[in-house]
C-alpha cells in the first residue's frame, strides 16, 4: 500500500470514528467530507496522467517520431459514411429479399451494420493485442 492509500485509509477511518462519536445525524456531512476528498485525489490523479501523457506526446513529436495523434476521422467523414451505408441499404435489401428471401435480407442488414460497426471502433483500436488492453493502476504515477 502506497502512501495515498493509506493517506485515504486514514481518512475513511477518521471518518467512521467521527460518526461513531457524532451520530448519524452527521451521516451526510461526513460522507459527502469524504467523497469531497475522495474526488481531490481522483482529480490530481487525472492531472497527472493528463500532463504525463501531453508531455510525452510534445517529447515525440520534438524529435520526430510521429505525428500527433487526431481524432479518427472527423464528423464530416463518420457521418458521410453513415449515410452512403443507408443510401446503399436500399438496393442491398432489395436484392438480397429478391434472391433469397428473408435469410438474404437478414444478411444483408448484418454486412452494412457489421461494416459500420467497424467503421465506427476502427480508430478506436477494437482489435488490440492483450498486452495493450493492460494498463497500470489508476494510482500510480
Amino acid at each position: 500500500m502506497d502512501a495515498p492509500d493509506t493517506e485515504l485509509d486514514r481518512e475513511l477511518k477518521a471518518t467512521l470514528q467521527a460518526r461513531g462519536e457524532l451520530g448519524a445525524d452527521y451521516d451526510s456531512a461526513l460522507v459527502e467530507s469524504f467523497l469531497e476528498k475522495v474526488e481531490q485525489r481522483l482529480d490530481a490523479t487525472l492531472d497527472r496522467r493528463v500532463r504525463r501523457h501531453l508531455a510525452e506526446e510534445r517529447t515525440a513529436v520534438a524529435r520526430g517520431a510521429r505525428t500527433p495523434e487526431r481524432p479518427p476521422g472527423n464528423f464530416g467523414e463518420r457521418y458521410g459514411f453513415g449515410v452512403v451505408s443507408l443510401v446503399l441499404a436500399v438496393p442491398l435489401s432489395a436484392i438480397g429479399a429478391a434472391n433469397a428471401g428473408i435469410g438474404g435480407l437478414v444478411v444483408a442488414w448484418l454486412g452494412i451494420v457489421g461494416v459500420n460497426a467497424f467503421q465506427a471502433g476502427h480508430g478506436r483500436r477494437l482489435f488490440r493485442s492483450r498486452e495493450e488492453r493492460r494498463t497500470a493502476s489508476d494510482w500510480e504515477d
